[in-house]
């Protein structure tokens, strides 16, 4: 039987709360659903005695939840940073992706990123404060509406609350096969390129008209095949609109690009090269528009103090994590690139982000949760 001064963690406990958590479909358009989620964290850091700010969505996304408990100590704490929203339109539960548990793995839309790594925190802390434990230091939990987009609504409120915190955990999915954290990030920056060509009937007068389609087929080549993989520098487009009616000759069509860059220079030189695309047809206009940006978040001396003690942690439970900085950006790239000690990667392991195979390790979740417990309870 544990002792009142040893958290217990269940595994089976574990699951069925996460399995409720990714039963509500919460794509960041799906602001309703997005709120559920925020619901659901409310109600279990009300249970744990937080004090809650919920602040209301801005620019069309959904809320933001910020939830505080104290510490043994006052003054700057931890802050639990991460996201509620996922890349899975409504009905993927129905559909391609079902709720389920084959094995070791728990599949499910979002489960993985990240919604099994918020669970375990604030599983962990439940655990901590069940036991009769308190952390050292006051711990804040931030749940995030619009990270899949970019956080375009969020990044300022990230960033002021972040630079209130003495150290960030982000609970964003472990990387590799031993459940890498994540010590640094590459940036992304996105665009969104435009496409004005000239309109005819499609049918009748074919010649008369400019495909702005057309030309953004082009523009796409162009754009990917600027990709340079031996410097990690890469160029994707994942979002294309354009026409009316397929009898019409398209006059507008528009595409989303996300960029990685894994160190500084490349972030001014992706932005020249997409600043600098021309038609190639001179009868069509491009216009280039930049979005969002995810700093860089480089490995520093803080940081990398920060894993030290996980490490240390991580070993008493039996596992070695190891650390690294990795593409595929989280909010933990803002609160990095400020200087704050970020440790990224904190969540689930698993496999599959964005994709219809997205699970997560049920061994993994016990040992995850009883280091972020080990976190709470002794970062000083």
């Amino acid at each position: 039987m544990a002792s009142r001064n040893e958290p217990a963690f269940d595994a089976e406990e574990m699951f069925e709360g996460l399995r409720d958590w990714v039963l509500t479909e919460s794509p960041t358009v799906h602001v309703e659903g997005v709120n559920a989620m925020m619901d659901k964290a409310e109600a279990a850091m009300a249970r744990q005695g937080a004090t809650i700010d919920r602040q209301p969505g801005i620019d069309g996304y959904g809320d933001i939840v910020i939830a505080s408990v104290p510490g043994r100590r006052e003054g700057p704490g931890v802050l639990v940073l991460g996201h509620l929203d996922t890349v899975h339109m409504t009905g993927t539960l129905e559909g391609a992706l079902p709720f389920r548990r084959e094995g070791d793995r728990i599949y499910g839309p979002g489960i993985y990123d990240m919604k099994g790594g918020m669970f375990a925190a604030t599983y962990a802390l439940t655990q901590l404060l069940r036991a009769g434990e308190t952390p050292e230091l006051p711990v804040t939990f931030m749940f995030i509406s619009d990270e899949e987009v970019g956080s375009p609504s969020t990044r300022a409120r990230i960033e002021e609350v972040a630079s209130r915190h003495k150290y960030v955990l982000v609970p964003e999915p472990a990387k590799g096969e031993t459940g890498m954290l994540v010590t640094g990030r590459f940036a992304f920056l996105r665009f969104t390129v435009k496409i004005d060509g000239k309109p005819a009937h499609a049918g009748s007068q074919l010649a008369r008209g400019r495909s702005a389609i057309a030309e953004m087929a082009r523009q796409i080549i162009a754009i990917e095949d600027m990709t340079d993989r031996e410097r990690g520098i890469t160029y994707s487009v994942g979002v294309v609109n354009g026409g009316t009616f397929v009898n019409v000759v398209p006059i507008a069509c528009g595409a989303q690009v996300l960029a990685v860059a894994p160190f500084v220079e490349a972030m001014d030189e992706i932005r020249e090269k997409m600043a600098a695309l021309k038609a190639i047809n001179p009868d069509c206009t491009v216009t280039v528009e930049p979005g969002p940006v995810r700093p860089l978040f480089a490995p520093s001396e803080g940081t990398l103090a920060l894993y030290d003690k996980a490490e240390a942690i991580a070993g008493e439970i039996g596992f070695n994590p190891g650390h690294g900085q990795f593409g595929g950006g989280s909010d933990g790239n803002f609160t990095g690139a400020l200087g704050i000690p970020t440790l990224d990667g904190m969540g689930l392991m698993g496999d599959g982000a964005h994709t219809h195979e997205e699970h997560v390790l049920y061994s993994s979740m016990v040992p995850r949760a009883k280091l972020l417990a080990g976190l709470f309870r002794t970062l000083d």
